[in-house]
C-alpha cells in the first residue's frame, strides 16, 4: 500500500510539473547563429548576425525595413533587449502585423500593424515604448498620454517586455510600465501577425546601427 501510495504522489507530482512548464514555455525567436525563421519585407536596409545580436545598418534613401518572423502571433508576451549605436536612429517591433498591396516591395505589401517605439532619450526624453500604427493610422498612444521619458538608457542594451492579450497591449521599458492601452479597433483589424524589427528610413543621413538580442516570446492561452 505505501509503495502504491508513492508512486500515486509521484505521478501526481510529474503531471503538476508538466503542465507548469507547458504553461511557461519561452519561444526563442533567434538562434543567435543565423536568420533562419525570419524574412526581410520593405526596403533596403542590412540585416545580420554578430555575435548573437541581430544587427540592423541603415541604407541612404531606403524606406522603413522590418526583418519579420515567417510564424504569427496572436496572444503573448515578448520580451527582449535593443540597442540604439548611433541616437539619430529611431526604430521600433512591429506586433501583430501583416503586409498589405499595392504598396511596398514587389514581393511583398507595405508592413502594417501596431509597432512599439524604440527611441533614444537624448536631453528631452523620449517616446520609447508607446505604440504607433505603422502604416495603419498614426499614433495609437493618445497624444496626452504620450509623455516624454527616460527610461531607455542611450547606448546601453535595454530591456523591454510586451503583452498583447486581446484589445489590450503592455508595454514595459527597462522594468518601467509605459503604455497600458486598449485599442477595440485595432484588435479588429490585426488580431494577430508576425513579429518584425524595424530599421527606420533615415533620407540621406548615416548609415546607423540597431541591434536586438534575447529575443523570446510566450503564447498566451
Amino acid at each position: 500500500m505505501r509503495k502504491k501510495r508513492f508512486v500515486l504522489c509521484s505521478l501526481l507530482l510529474l503531471l503538476a510539473v508538466g503542465t507548469w512548464a507547458k504553461g511557461n514555455d519561452w519561444l526563442s525567436l533567434f538562434n543567435e547563429s543565423n536568420l533562419n525563421g525570419w524574412i526581410q519585407k520593405n526596403g533596403e536596409a542590412s540585416y545580420w548576425v554578430e555575435d548573437g545580436v541581430i544587427m540592423g545598418k541603415t541604407v541612404a534613401g531606403s524606406p522603413n525595413s522590418f526583418l519579420c518572423t515567417e510564424n504569427e502571433y496572436a496572444d503573448f508576451e515578448l520580451r527582449f533587449e535593443v540597442k540604439l549605436f548611433d541616437n539619430e536612429l529611431n526604430s521600433g517591433v512591429q506586433i501583430r502585423s501583416t503586409t498589405k498591396a499595392p504598396e511596398g516591395d514587389e514581393a511583398f505589401g507595405r508592413v502594417n500593424g501596431p509597432q512599439v517605439e524604440i527611441e533614444a532619450s537624448g536631453a528631452k526624453g523620449a517616446e520609447a515604448g508607446y505604440l504607433y500604427g505603422e502604416a495603419c493610422g498614426g499614433w495609437m498612444t493618445p497624444e496626452e498620454l504620450r509623455i516624454p521619458h527616460k527610461n531607455f538608457d542611450d547606448g546601453q542594451w535595454n530591456k523591454y517586455r510586451i503583452v498583447a492579450k486581446g484589445p489590450r497591449i503592455q508595454t514595459w521599458v527597462n522594468g518601467k510600465l509605459i503604455s497600458d492601452l486598449v485599442d477595440e479597433e485595432k484588435f479588429k483589424s490585426h488580431p494577430s501577425g508576425f513579429i518584425g524589427l524595424q530599421v527606420h528610413g533615415v533620407g540621406d543621413r548615416g548609415p546607423y546601427q540597431v541591434g536586438w538580442r534575447n529575443i523570446r516570446l510566450k503564447v498566451l492561452d
